[in-house]
């Protein structure tokens, strides 16, 4: 088996590809996000991944106050070289644009992700760092253990720009931070 050749655009600059860069090079997959400097190309996602993440974007909006709006799967320029895409975000609505491609994290409330296989690294370590050293409030991580979902939620402890754990739920995500959310975990199975 030969190795195909990598386009030109495929290969980081010195010094790695900057957050800008995301909006501009051609034929970039969807999803790609910018970690330290270098470009992550997604896998596909699961059949859990895709649904777990339907329920949960649907059921924060429909109890989303008026300040605040969700997306999915959009990027936040944490700095030059850092541009991850949360699979969940809660934003100000004041900070959403139509046009937009990224968000700014002063204006993010809460991320979320997904665990994916080969994301395990980067959502449970990676991704929490620098969305912590951002200064983003909340953080939740959603993993699927023994069939069921778990979400892990974090609140971020502005002494030491770390997440520190508030809270872990099985069957039923209740929580009043960043607003009051009551999620049955497992209405997934039925979908």
């Amino acid at each position: 088996m030969c190795a195909q050749p990598v386009p030109d655009w495929l290969i980081p600059p010195p010094g790695g590809f900057r957050a800008e860069d995301l909006d501009r090079l051609p034929e970039l997959p969807p999803h790609t996000e910018l970690i330290d400097g270098s470009l992550v190309l997604v896998s596909p996602q699961k059949g859990f991944h895709s649904v777990f993440l339907d329920i949960l974007v649907q059921r924060l909006r429909s109890c989303a106050p008026p300040e605040y709006r969700v997306r999915r799967e959009m990027t936040v320029t944490l700095g030059p070289r850092q541009r991850p895409e949360p699979d969940l975000l809660v934003v100000d609505a004041s900070a959403v644009d139509e046009e937009q491609t990224s968000f700014a994290p002063a204006s993010v409330t809460l991320v979320g992700e997904v665990v994916s296989p080969e994301s395990v690294d980067r959502d449970r370590v990676r991704k929490p760092q620098l969305y912590a050293e951002a200064g983003i409030p909340h953080f939740w991580r959603i993993e699927k253990k023994n069939g069921d979902p778990v979400v892990y939620v974090y609140e971020l402890d502005p002494a030491t720009n770390r997440y520190i754990p508030s809270g872990l739920h099985r069957n039923r995500l209740k929580v009043d931070l960043p607003y009051s959310v009551d999620i049955d975990l497992t209405e997934y199975r039925r979908l």
